[in-house]
């Protein structure tokens, strides 16, 4: 969720640049279920406009009534949503709103985080009350040990309840190719707030442009391509429609051991590709294989490079996530069980 985050951030400085005054509302503790779980934030302006959301849509309306007070006088308070009688979920939310503001400081050792695609911890402090002030804030930890308060007048009472949480940089997806198909990938993956970075062919460079959502994009070859960093919390797509290509990377890539690699193409090529992959690299491990993905795909009867690009990003999430799909209609009890 830290591209949640980004945004919350970049709409902040917009707001400030403005004059307008900010508050942050996020959800810290839930009692029983809801759409979505405490550390989901939305950011709301003096002139009551949002961005963010914490939950299907249904509770902002009033999250932004009652955030008022906090324009007013400063302080920040922890309110109550009870969606048992209001949303059909069977829970309580407890948001905690406060002032937020950021400074130069903090947005440099954020971008600074980001680029280096590091982790970064925020610790929110409250008390289970309706509608309670108190001396509530939020304070983020950043690898190098910085911190910062989302409000210049918190002191942190470590007295108070605590909801911590850890947000890991983007998911970082990497399509090699710079076909059609590429863009539509590209596309459905950053909507979804993941970092895409294109490798094309170096023959036929494309530019950024032509990869909306993107967030770099580059001309290169299996012989020469280095990658870094792709053991964790990255996923590959190789879509060169070049038997011969899509096996060069696949060797190279042996090198890194990423969690996933997905190749566009039809069945009959996985057994060709494995055994000669054999010849490229003896001693490559099981491990390594199972990794690879071949067709890339869920088997949702997808067609169009759209549907095509949904169900890979949708096998993406279940190989990441560690679930074995099936229809959502088949649970009885919790969707989620963390």
């Amino acid at each position: 969720m830290i591209h949640e985050l980004k945004e919350i951030i970049h709409q902040a400085i917009i707001n400030q640049q403005k004059g307008l005054k900010n508050v942050l509302a996020s959800v810290v503790y839930l009692e029983g279920s809801s759409y979505r779980k405490p550390g989901v934030r939305m950011l709301i302006a003096e002139d009551y406009s949002s961005v963010g959301a914490v939950s299907g849509g249904c509770v902002e309306k009033e999250i932004i009534q009652r955030s008022k007070s906090v324009f007013v006088d400063g302080k920040p308070k922890v309110i109550t949503y009870d969606g048992r009688y209001r949303l059909g979920c069977e829970g309580i939310l407890y948001i905690l709103i406060e002032p937020f503001f950021i400074t130069k400081q903090f947005l440099n050792v954020f971008t600074d985080a980001n680029q280096k695609r590091e982790s970064l911890k925020i610790e929110s402090f409250f008390e289970k009350k309706d509608e309670f002030f108190g001396n509530f804030g939020s304070i983020i930890t950043f690898e190098n040990q910085q911190q910062f308060t989302f409000s210049k007048d918190y002191k942190v009472d470590e007295n108070a309840s605590t909801f911590s949480q850890i947000l890991q940089p983007d998911f970082r997806l990497i399509i090699i190719g710079g076909e059609h198909d590429a863009v539509k990938l590209c596309k459905i993956a950053a909507n979804l707030g993941w970092q895409v970075d294109v490798i094309t062919s170096a023959k036929d460079s494309k530019q950024l442009s032509d990869f909306p959502g993107s967030n770099s994009v580059i001309g290169d070859s299996p012989e020469t391509i280095k990658f870094s960093d792709i053991e964790k919390n990255t996923a590959i797509v190789i879509m060169n429609h070049s038997y011969v290509q899509d096996l060069k990377y696949v060797a190279k890539l042996s090198e890194y051991q990423p969690k996933y690699i997905g190749i566009l193409g039809a069945p009959k090529r996985r057994e060709r590709l494995f055994n000669e992959l054999f010849e490229f690299v003896p001693d490559i491990s099981d491990d390594f294989l199972d990794n690879i993905y071949t067709p890339a795909g869920l088997h949702i009867g997808a067609q169009t490079p759209e549907e095509i690009a949904v169900s890979i990003v949708a096998e993406i999430l279940s190989v990441i996530r560690k679930k074995e799909p099936f229809s959502l209609r088949k649970i009885n009890g919790k969707i989620h069980t963390s």
